[in-house]
């Protein structure tokens, strides 16, 4: 089955360019593609070469009030209401996704939370199109998160193949990178590995590699005037990308492609049929 990912790490380090490289990088392979942008200070659509038109037509999942009412039967911010904990989500990435270059953009929003563990609609649909998304969806994903794992449960984490955790080097975003990894494997994400960015010499990758001792470190990504220039010219990283670039990306990729041990699904049937 086609490999599910999350990014994490603290804002700044650039996941949503490699979130946007891989989904690129993987649409180009064919494989059917959504990317799912669950920060919600994200710029996903950016990276992945929408215009600032574009972008800016997004509504995010969690201000669909008139599909969070119709599927969840409860009125958004009206407390005390019974709802459906399973609504019907598996059209949402049809419905309500962007294509971009041949990748299906799904962007969830920040959820207003009443009260701590707040079971609002909002949260129950997208917690519900997420698992979706991860455990019975045949499309690749890639899902770009804040620096946390909030949309994932215990349940949801089972299907995600691989947290791939971003780090620079700087003792914040080395202490979030070990926060993300604890927090990943109490909920029993059984694969997470970390990408090193923002790498200015062999001192910097030296000091993140002894910062994660032990820990798999799949690539090292250099600190890129390119990749900078393309964010403020709101231009997807791999439009022109130079080479050594282009192939730290590649690289990523194939390394995942490579070493992901995929159990098989439950639902996969016995037939052999895809």
């Amino acid at each position: 089955h086609p490999m599910k990912l999350a990014i994490s790490g603290k804002g700044g380090t650039r996941k949503s360019t490699l979130a946007a490289a891989l989904s690129l990088m993987m649409a180009s392979k064919g494989w059917r593609v959504v990317a799912v942008d669950a920060d919600p200070d994200g710029n996903l659509a950016a990276a992945l070469g929408a215009s600032p038109e574009e972008a800016g037509r997004i509504v995010p999942i969690s201000k669909q009030k008139e599909l969070i009412e119709e599927r969840t039967g409860a009125k958004v911010k009206q407390y005390g209401q019974m709802f459906k904990l399973n609504p019907q989500v598996s059209d949402i990435a049809e419905g309500y996704g962007m294509n971009l270059k041949g990748v299906t953009l799904l962007v969830l929003g920040a959820i207003e939370a009443g009260g701590s563990g707040c079971a609002c609609p909002e949260s129950v649909l997208i917690r519900a199109l997420v698992s979706d998304l991860v455990l019975r969806r045949k499309d690749a994903l890639v899902m770009d998160m804040e620096a946390g794992i909030e949309h994932l449960g215990r349940a949801t984490a089972r299907g995600v193949d691989t947290l791939l955790v971003m780090v620079e080097p700087s003792q914040r975003a080395i202490d979030s990178a070990h926060r993300v990894a604890r927090l990943g494997a109490e909920i029993g994400l059984r694969d997470i590995r970390f990408v090193a960015n923002k790498v200015t010499s062999p001192a910097d990758e030296q000091y993140i590699r002894a910062e994660l001792p032990g820990q798999d470190i799949v690539g090292v990504i250099p600190w890129s005037e390119e990749i900078r220039a393309a964010e403020r010219k709101g231009r997807p990283v791999l439009d022109q990308p130079g080479k050594e670039l282009l192939g730290c990306f590649e690289n990523i990729l194939l390394k995942l492609d490579m070493t992901i041990k995929v159990p098989p699904r439950e639902d996969t049937g016995a037939t052999g049929k895809r």
